[in-house]
């Protein structure tokens, strides 16, 4: 069965339609069986090798809802193999069985079924450790060798720092010491670590944790995980860019007006200030996620779709980005934080009455920058990137918006205005790719109406559907970092994010006022002022 494409309709323009028309299904889908050939495409699946999985913070929040869930999953699923065991770390005192008991909680929350947690659970193991203690290290490195006896997993280790950012460093020296950072002789098995963002706090910092973890592990056996990456709409971008001969020709500066990239978040800390307080927007989507979404929109195509060559595209790109002028800063960037406002009907508080947040704080919540590219494809084309806590609605999406036609041939009977092409590409809640253009309505006078091309990424696939953590813990195990931060880009975002931080923090040689916005708006009036005329959301 071919895909299905559907044809919808806008009384007004794409833009205030959209969230509506996917809700309310009102598209016509139209077969192309007879048109159009269905291939379906797949690289091949590499057999997962056994490993041991060792979890350090395997007492934590993080491991309870998101790692052990997403390792169940991919064992329920045979996303990796039954020899692979994993081992839990943490300065919580707790049994084997106790820690089992804990994890199986973690798994029924989280939605899944337990018709394998047996044999799943089986393989679960828990060391209590004191972090910067070698002896420690260990004891870990005893219970591994009786572990791999057990199990045959051949060596292979994952080693995940599930722990404050604090931590990295002194866990990534203490392997090191201990000699478990090493690999077998010939590559015959594999030693890698896994860290969680925040990748430093600036420039300074990144490269710090860098020098730190170099020390044990080599680039190859680090994976830094950007969850955005992992999302499968979003690895899609690539393919839709480079998969497709009528796309690519005008990805540029010559057919596209702007660009505009957004997350926007309707939660608001949420029991995360003491974190929060310290990052603000900026470190916490923007130098990372965000600036993954405009690699992918903007890079230019690698010559083979591998890691290495992949991210030194991704690198090309932000050595390209135009530093901000911090004498017209405000030009440029718009940061906000929102107040007291209402959310779905009830009153919602502002961020400096959340707990933990100091009552003075000046932490920006919400920001839009608008960044240029310096290269032959992108000079001239404004990128506004936007991401904010406490707005609206809950909405990640790409939007192209390509030039007006150049002449319109039609304006003696139309008039002068013709609504240009605009490409979404939805990520989040709607996993979508819509293309609109201009076609002819049935009717006695000669009348134009907004028509479009639409994609349902998951519409009609029965596979497994992986969440984040559990792509990113299956690209580990294979050993690919496609999806993973290099070292080079983390420094390039940060020495491009650097000036700005310290402008905004330290108020010197430039001047950047924090705009207020209600909880429950689309953000501060100032963001939304600055954005392009007919952009999304709507200017209320």
């Amino acid at each position: 069965m071919s895909d299905l494409i559907g044809f919808f309709l806008f009384k007004n323009d794409l833009d205030s339609q959209f969230q509506r028309n996917i809700v309310k299904d009102t598209l016509v889908e139209i077969q192309q069986e007879d048109q159009v050939e269905s291939l379906d495409i797949c690289g091949w699946e590499q057999t997962p090798e056994p490993c041991t999985v060792i979890i350090f913070g395997a007492s934590g929040d993080l491991t309870f809802r998101k790692l052990i869930p997403a390792l169940y999953n991919l064992f329920s699923n045979d996303k990796i193999s039954e020899k692979c065991c994993i081992l839990g770390a943490g300065r919580t005192e707790m049994s084997d069985d106790s820690f089992r008991e804990k994890m199986k909680t973690g798994v029924t929350k989280a939605g899944f079924d337990l018709q394998r947690w047996g044999e799943f659970g089986r393989n679960l193991y828990y060391q209590q450790i004191t972090y910067d203690a070698p002896a420690s290290y260990k004891s870990i490195s005893s219970r591994l060798h009786d572990m791999e006896g057990k199990h045959q997993t051949g060596g292979n280790r994952i080693f995940s720092l599930a722990l404050p950012p604090n931590l990295y460093a002194t866990v990534a020296g203490a392997l090191g010491e201990a000699g478990l950072a090493k690999e077998g002789r010939g590559m015959k098995s594999w030693t890698r670590l896994i860290v969680e963002k925040p990748f430093g706090y600036d420039l300074d910092s990144a490269r710090r944790l860098d020098m730190a973890i170099s020390k044990s592990f080599k680039e190859h056996q680090v994976f830094r995980i950007d969850h955005y990456m992992t999302k499968e709409t979003v690895q899609n971008i690539l393919i839709f860019r480079f998969a497709n001969a009528i796309f690519e020709p005008l990805w540029n500066r010559n057919y596209i007006d702007y660009v505009r990239i957004n997350a926007s978040e309707t939660l608001g800390v949420e029991g995360r200030s003491q974190y929060y307080e310290k990052s603000g927007v900026l470190r916490d989507m923007f130098q990372n996620h965000m600036m993954e979404l405009l690699a992918l929109v903007a890079a230019e195509p690698p010559s083979m779709f591998s890691a290495d060559r992949v991210r030194d595209k991704k690198a090309e790109l932000f050595r390209s980005l135009r530093p901000f002028d911090l004498k017209t800063v405000d030009d440029h960037l718009v940061l906000g934080q929102y107040e007291a406002g209402q959310f779905g009907g009830k009153p919602a508080p502002g961020y400096r009455e959340e707990p933990g947040v100091d009552p003075a704080s000046l932490t920006p919540t919400y920001a839009l920058m608008k960044i240029f590219v310096d290269n032959w494809r992108w000079q001239g084309v404004p990128f506004y990137i936007t991401s904010g806590k406490r707005l609206k609605r809950k909405v990640t999406r790409i939007d192209i918006q390509f030039k007006s036609v150049p002449h319109s041939m039609f304006r003696q009977v139309l008039g002068q205005t013709i609504n240009a092409n605009r490409l979404v590409m939805g990520i989040y809640p709607h996993e979508t790719i819509f293309l609109n253009f201009q076609a002819m309505r049935p009717s006695t006078r000669f009348c134009l109406r907004t028509a479009g091309l639409h994609f349902s990424f998951y519409k009609g696939e029965k596979g497994t559907k992986l969440n984040a953590y559990e792509k990113a813990l299956a690209e580990t195990m294979a050993g690919d970092q496609t999806l993973f931060w290099c070292q080079d880009g983390l420094e390039l975002c940060w020495g491009f994010f650097d000036p700005v931080l310290v402008c905004s923090e330290s108020s010197k040689d430039c001047s950047l006022a924090l705009h207020p916005y209600p909880a429950g708006s689309q953000g501060p009036q100032k963001a939304l002022d600055m954005l392009p005329p007919g952009s999304w959301p709507e200017k209320p």
